[in-house]
């Protein structure tokens, strides 16, 4: 599996229709209208994102890696 960066994350969320809620210091904070999950992606620079926190975000999100 790829990983990606925290910022490239963002904009693949934002095209699936979520809406950035808040930002807390380098925590993106996003939601979706119709859905109580919030997501919370870490934008430290440009550094990757851990395997496991991408699958959970992406199984929250319904992204499968070819969206990535």
């Amino acid at each position: 599996m790829k990983t990606i960066s925290g910022k490239k994350l963002c904009k693949t969320i934002e095209a699936k229709g979520w809406k950035l809620k808040r930002i807390n210091g380098s925590h993106h904070v996003y939601s979706k209208q119709g859905r109580e999950e919030l997501i919370v992606i870490p934008v430290h620079k440009n550094y990757n994102i851990k395997i496991g926190l991408l699958k959970s975000i992406m199984r929250i999100a319904d992204i499968n890696e070819n969206e990535l």
